[in-house]
C-alpha cells in the first residue's frame, strides 16, 4: 500500500510502520477474540463474528471518533505539541 502513495507525498518508513502497526494490532486482537470467544460462550462463531463486526463498524467507530475529538481538543487547548495526531516528531 505504501508504494501506491504518490512519491512526493509518501510517508517515511517509520511513520508508515507506526500507522500500519496500530491497524495490525487491532486486527490481531479482534481475530483472537473471534476465535476464543465462541469457546467461552458456546455460541455459534459466525453469529458472534457478525455481532462483533456490526458493533465495531457502528458503535466502535462512533467511540473512536469521539475519542479523537476529545483528545484533539485537549491537545489544542493545553498546547501539548507532542500529542498531535499524525505527528511523530
Amino acid at each position: 500500500k505504501r508504494f501506491k502513495e504518490p512519491k512526493a507525498e509518501r510517508r517515511p518508513w517509520r511513520i508508515w510502520f507506526y500507522d500500519t502497526s496500530k491497524q495490525a494490532i487491532g486486527a490481531l486482537f479482534i481475530h483472537f477474540a473471534n476465535v476464543f470467544l465462541p469457546d467461552l460462550t458456546e455460541e455459534d462463531p459466525c453469529s458472534l463474528y457478525l455481532i462483533n463486526f456490526i458493533l465495531d463498524a457502528t458503535l466502535g467507530m462512533l467511540l473512536i471518533w469521539l475519542g479523537v475529538k476529545v483528545v484533539s481538543w485537549t491537545v489544542q487547548h493545553k498546547k501539548y505539541t507532542y500529542l498531535v495526531f499524525g505527528e511523530y516528531g
